[in-house]
């Protein structure tokens, strides 16, 4: 209780009242913008409801002025990498004027003003046409043109003879003549019949064109017996392999590993394909300009360089017997080989680049080409003269491909349709043209005959029907690959049960033909796989070459 007695009553203590402080504060200041050019541009004129003006970079790009906010980060106003982008709108109109102007006159308003007041470009020539544009009618854009005389009536030739209504005006080209004079077409004619006359004979080569030569880099030429290296060997004591085994009549799998890879030429590969019936033998194409052959049982070995052209060979084919081939390149240049001795027999050009070349299967002194001109041209190699031509396509001639045992054949162009032609008649029997069609550059006939197989650029393989119907067959489409932009060409298994095809990324792919399912991939080279061929006798046996210069052998 004396605690309580000593506590003191709170209304005993001092209270000093607080007095607040008054500020005047002016909600509407009158206010000067010390920046001259913000001064005249942003304070809008009577009745004005828009600022149609365009502030410059400097001026946008000044520091804020003003309290920090703590609360907004330093990069809450930026919307893109660099800084702050902000959007300007302007009439569809009013833009294409000045571009137009600008185009034409060499000036234009300035699109950061307002309109009239300043001008881009020949600030000169703006003020000259008062900065009119080129919907004014104060731009002349036909000057005057001066007009020759009448001339006399009584001249008939010369200079001054008479012209009457017909005179022309001065600085026109019109009536005057263009192109190469009589002389000139004359001289001409006379070099392309010596061109064409050197080019179909069958040792003379035409002016320009690369010298022909072999070169036989085996041991010997023959062995004891006398047999050329076309034959087939009889030393190989494998019971899997027999040459005189009819093709397909084994069953073929897959193969899992590399046996052997060798660099074949100094460039890219273009091509490759073995030899018909036997397979001994593999011939290969590149973009050195050159074709070789090599053994494919002994040690790999390189037979025989065939050297003959300026550019990249495109394309390679066997005839029936393999004892002949021809090779098409780049240089505008058809030439027809002896595989044995690497001799030209025939050199055949249509001053077009060829595309693809295909032998007649029947007759194997007709063969085909196909060429950048969108034109196919149709060769007799024992006349050496150009005796048909088909000119459907739109585009150049990817492919060319003979069905029905040689009674047709089948193109592709670049113009993404494919026409099935009657061979020996320029009339398209059918043609097959769809919007979601692409291109295809690569064919490839199924052993059978029944099927033909299309790489379509859209990294499918599509199948067709190769009779006369040529109908798409939707159950069969083998996916998976990236071949876009790449005429990877593709092969099937002697038995036709497996089909395969490189890509853009170096793999090489298998389907089974039945159910389209992917049996196996793997990477197989360091650039796109350009070409896959199977072992005609062989069960697994395979070859595929790049544009990394090497070919390699898989079993």
């Amino acid at each position: 209780m004396g605690l309580v007695d000593q506590y003191s009553s709170s209304e005993d203590e001092l209270i000093v009242p607080t007095k607040a402080k008054k500020f005047k504060i002016d909600t509407a200041p009158d206010v000067g913008l010390e920046d001259v050019y913000l001064k005249e541009k942003l304070y809008p004129m009577s009745g004005q409801l828009e600022l149609p003006i365009n502030l410059p970079y400097d001026i946008t790009s000044q520091l804020e002025v003003g309290p920090h906010n703590n609360i907004i980060t330093k990069t809450s106003k930026q919307n893109t990498l660099t800084g702050t982008a902000e959007e300007h709108v302007m009439s569809e109109f009013d833009f294409r004027q000045r571009e137009r102007d600008f185009k034409v006159l060499g000036y234009a308003n300035n699109p950061s003003e307002f309109p009239g007041t300043e001008f881009v470009g020949d600030t000169d020539l703006a003020l000259q046409n008062d900065g009119a544009s080129t919907f004014s009618s104060r731009i002349k854009h036909n000057k005057d043109l001066k007009r020759f005389s009448k001339g006399d009536s009584s001249v008939l030739d010369g200079d001054t003879a008479y012209k009457g209504p017909w005179a022309g005006y001065e600085n026109e080209t019109k009536g005057t003549k263009v192109g190469p004079t009589e002389e000139e077409l004359a001289e001409w004619s006379a070099s392309r019949k010596v061109d064409q006359n050197t080019e179909n004979g069958p040792s003379v080569a035409a002016p320009g064109a690369l010298v022909e030569k072999t070169i036989f880099h085996g041991k010997t030429e023959r062995d004891y017996q006398g047999r050329t290296f076309i034959e087939y060997p009889r030393d190989i004591n494998d019971p899997n392999v027999s040459f005189t085994r009819e093709v397909g009549s084994q069953t073929c799998y897959a193969p899992k590993k590399s046996i052997h890879q060798f660099t074949a030429h100094a460039k890219g590969v273009t091509s490759i394909k073995y030899l018909p019936k036997t397979g001994h033998l593999l011939l290969s194409s590149g973009m050195d300009g050159e074709v070789k052959i090599w053994d494919c049982y002994h040690s790999n070995e390189l037979l025989r360089s065939y050297i003959g052209h300026s550019k990249a060979v495109r394309d390679i084919t066997f005839d029936n017997k393999g004892k002949r081939f021809l090779s098409t390149s780049f240089d505008k240049y058809i030439k027809l080989w002896d595989t044995e001795t690497g001799q030209v027999i025939s050199r055949f050009t249509s001053g077009k680049t060829p595309y693809m070349s295909r032998l007649h299967p029947a007759d194997q002194n007709i063969f085909i080409v196909g060429q950048a001109d969108k034109k196919i041209a149709q060769w007799d190699i024992r006349s050496k003269q150009k005796v048909q031509e088909y000119d459907d396509h739109l585009g150049a001639v990817s492919t060319v491909t003979f069905v029905d045992g040689g009674r047709k054949f089948l193109s592709t162009s670049d113009d993404k349709t494919m026409r099935l032609w009657e061979y020996g008649i320029p009339v398209v029997i059918k043609m097959v043209a769809d919007p979601s069609m692409h291109s295809m550059p690569a064919v490839s006939v199924h052993p059978s005959k029944k099927w033909i197989a299309c790489q379509s650029l859209d990294n499918q393989i599509l199948v067709w029907s190769g009779n006369d119907k040529l109908k798409p067959n939707r159950k069969k489409e083998f996916t998976g690959h990236l071949v876009a932009g790449y005429a990877c060409q593709m092969d099937f298994s002697p038995d036709g049960s497996i089909i395969t095809s490189g890509d853009a990324e170096g793999k090489v792919w298998f389907w089974d033909w039945k159910t389209c399912r992917v049996l196996r991939k793997f990477h197989a080279h360091k650039a796109v796989t350009i070409a896959t061929a199977w072992s005609p006798v062989e069960t697994s046996k395979m070859a595929t070459c790049s544009w990394d210069g090497t070919i390699r052998f898989w079993d």
